[in-house]
């Protein structure tokens, strides 16, 4: 990047800037460590509750998350194969296909959805630390609820411990979370062992979940109605990772190579993700035989340990929580917020606002005040990333070839600016890929609100992340398709 254009330019910044050679320092067992630090979640290990609650017997369960991560990686792969060519997040790799400008608008939709979840999590990590701390201490702890938040004043307390151990990192930048995820990955590793055999030795087994038959088969109490739980299950599965497969360029950006990249997360993310979800089974299964019933919240089984257990669970539950949001919740928006206004946020400055919002959205009450539906929104949100994964796709490999000019990406009055920095294909084709989505979503998150929305567009919004991917990359490709204009063939590297 030249001084010239650094100097001048209202869409450049350090931290937007391509890495350069000293900052790829990122090899495969990074990214493997990364995934598996993020696989590791107390949301991913729950998962699989809610595909045999919905009739799948433990090996369908544990096979569609597996499943599914192996589709959300290939995606991951694409996208992130520009971050590693170029060194660019995923904030300037949008400039590309919806124009200086209008990269704005994905920037801000990824932004948007991360925040809410690093609210959320962050709210989960501190009652983690409360819960636990009264089982340590022996009884309830806080006293009364405060006026106007409705939590009581140790539940605040926790809350604000858990955000400021995490606000440390956002202070000492990527290289710290690098670290941290790095460091961790292995102790979840080994704590899922210790887990597993713990189970076995209390239960005298891995009790009966394990042998529990699908309610799909013939005689079961949904005999021939697997397709109809798979395909939702499916979708919801992509969606959980949606959001990491669009800003997986702000992780690859940092690799050595690309095949560091390419197989660190290869490695990192479907086997993983499947043997957590087997890990699950196993240990709800014995809790069956323990306690008396299914427990598939990892807080409350540590909550029911003795003694030295309920520390232990106490440390990896936070290690956990913190390496998670930060990786997936944090260094997104962090690049995003910058992205809207690189002259005067940095991506530190991004991670400050994140961490703001995670304060003022006071998450307790937005899980409250939505009664549980938060989470078929955020989920449902893969219905507004896929689109834009689609475009991204399309525009990186079948209109530019992979070839990008690095220095009019910071230009607006570049090969990118397109018109006042808009790319007209790229906000059609977006809006196209949404729009079947809208009916079937108002439905799932507010049933009661829209109630009368038709069996079709229940239907489309089964395959929601599938139905958007595919729409929005068909219509950019055709919109695209034999543009003659000279500004849309990118320039020769330098």
């Amino acid at each position: 990047m030249s001084k010239d254009l650094s100097g001048s330019t209202q869409l450049w910044n350090e931290d937007l800037a391509p890495t350069s050679a000293a900052q790829r320092t990122w090899r495969w067992y990074h990214f493997a460590a990364l995934w598996v630090g993020m696989v590791m979640c107390i949301p991913a290990y729950t998962l699989s509750a809610s595909l045999i609650e919905g009739g799948m017997s433990a090996y369908q369960a544990v096979f569609t998350v597996f499943l599914a991560n192996a589709i959300v990686l290939l995606p991951m792969l694409a996208i992130g194969h520009a971050g590693t060519k170029y060194g660019i997040p995923y904030a300037v790799l949008a400039r590309a296909s919806f124009g200086t400008a209008g990269a704005r608008l994905p920037a801000l939709m990824r932004a948007i959805v991360a925040c809410g979840w690093y609210g959320i999590q962050t709210w989960f990590g501190g009652q983690m630390i409360y819960t636990l701390m009264g089982v340590t201490l022996g009884g309830e702890i806080g006293g009364e609820k405060i006026a106007g938040l409705g939590i009581n004043g140790m539940q605040l307390l926790c809350f604000l411990a858990f955000w400021a151990i995490q606000f440390w990192y956002i202070v000492h930048g990527m290289d710290a979370i690098r670290k941290l995820e790095t460091y961790t990955a292995p102790l979840k590793i080994v704590i899922c062992f210790v887990l597993l055999g713990w189970v076995y030795q209390k239960a005298g087994g891995f009790g009966p979940l394990l042998d529990q038959p699908s309610q799909f088969v013939e005689g079961g109490k949904k005999a021939g109605q697997f397709w109809v739980a798979f395909w939702p299950s499916l979708t919801a599965m992509v969606g959980f990772w949606a959001t990491l497969a669009l800003n997986i360029p702000d992780f690859t950006r940092f690799a050595k190579t690309q095949r560091d990249q390419v197989l660190g997360q290869s490695v990192g993310l479907p086997v993983p993700m499947g043997l957590l979800a087997a890990l699950a089974v196993i240990v709800t299964s014995a809790t069956v035989v323990l306690y008396g019933k299914a427990i598939w919240d990892p807080v409350d089984l540590a909550s029911r340990m003795t003694g030295v257990a309920v520390l232990v669970a106490l440390l990896v539950l936070l290690i956990d929580t913190v390496s998670v949001n930060l990786a997936a919740n944090l260094v997104g928006p962090a690049y995003d917020f910058s992205a809207l206004a690189p002259r005067h946020i940095s991506y530190r400055a991004g991670g400050y606002i994140t961490a703001s919002i995670a304060l003022v959205m006071m998450p307790w009450k937005v899980l409250e005040s939505t009664q549980g539906y938060i989470f078929t929104w955020l989920i449902g949100y893969s219905a507004l990333l896929g689109p834009i994964a689609g475009i991204l796709i399309i525009d990186y490999y079948f209109v530019r070839k992979t070839e990008l000019n690095v220095e009019q990406l910071y230009r607006e009055d570049g090969i990118y600016s397109y018109g006042n920095g808009w790319n007209m294909a790229a906000i059609v084709a977006f809006v196209v890929g949404v729009v079947p989505n809208i009916p079937g979503f108002l439905n799932a998150a507010f049933p009661a609100s829209f109630p009368d929305v038709g069996d079709v567009f229940k239907t489309i919004y089964t395959y929601a992340w599938f139905v958007g991917i595919a729409i929005s990359a068909a219509v950019y490709g055709a919109m695209m398709k034999g543009k003659a204009a000279p500004a849309l063939r990118p320039a020769a590297q330098r």
